[in-house]
């Protein structure tokens, strides 16, 4: 196509904010199904998606299918970015590590996993290393089981459509199972990872909000499994809570600064 007066603008540029739009829709897409509703071939609509990839703006999971990425999500929740959630942390991170021993992250929801943004390790010399940077599975994290819990029924499918990955047995059945599991974690406020990223690991995690009370990150605590019996679970909860709740008010103010 011809960028002259008689052609769209920029024709390569409106196929990719289309790409946009498309992906914030449907919330997943494969390169065949964006290529099928831009009107392009393949290879053109792979370019497009590589370039939302380096941008931030979609993710790739181990199916190659594409999710919103975290400069999507922070379109749809302006005012507020990684290094803003990240600054307005950090004093509560450190409090919750001198409060309870342990190492402490912060981390965002990225398509179905969460990345880890921010750590302050244990001063312990056996502890949980710091996990910065790294993208897990959210379903098997506190952080990211608190941050599942907050999305709606369609959006939560829209994740999970044919399961959980990585899982033994019968998919569906684990996705119905975490879809209870996160009912509760709604109610009590917090989640927790019994040896599930790793056998030697528990975490116990919450929620980090906005002014506007949207969830933006967590924060979790992560201790080696044999320093958390299931009787400190609820001391760790709560000075997890107390956290979370002084972060979002310094994340308010922040967002006003």
């Amino acid at each position: 196509m011809r960028d002259d007066a008689s052609s769209p603008p920029i024709s390569s540029v409106d196929n990719a904010l289309r790409l946009l739009l498309l992906l914030s829709a449907r919330g997943q897409l494969r390169i065949v199904d964006a290529a099928e509703s831009l009107g392009v071939a393949r290879s053109t609509a792979h370019r497009l998606m590589t370039a939302l990839l380096q941008r931030g703006f979609a993710t790739q999971d181990a199916r190659k299918i594409y999710r919103p990425g975290p400069a999507l999500v922070q379109l749809k929740s302006p005012g507020i970015s990684s290094p803003d959630v990240r600054a307005a942390t950090r004093a509560h991170l450190e409090a919750l590590r001198r409060k309870v021993g342990e190492t402490c992250h912060l981390a965002v929801l990225e398509g179905n996993g969460v990345r880890f943004v921010d750590c302050v390790e244990s001063p312990e010399v056996q502890r949980v290393g710091s996990r910065l940077g790294m993208l897990l599975a959210a379903h098997t994290t506190a952080i990211g089981k608190a941050l599942l819990a907050e999305l709606s029924a369609a959006e939560f499918l829209a994740l999970y459509p044919r399961g959980l990955p990585t899982t033994r047995g019968s998919e569906i059945a684990c996705r119905a199972r975490l879809q209870r599991e996160l009912t509760t974690i709604r109610r009590r406020g917090y989640a927790v990872n019994l040896r599930e990223a790793d056998p030697g690991i528990k975490a116990v995690g919450a929620c980090l909000r906005s002014a506007d009370g949207t969830a933006v990150a967590g924060i979790a605590v992560t201790c080696p499994a044999h320093r958390c019996p299931d009787g400190r679970i609820p001391e760790l909860a709560d000075a997890v809570l107390r956290a979370v709740e002084a972060a979002s008010a310094n994340l308010a103010e922040w967002a006003y600064k």
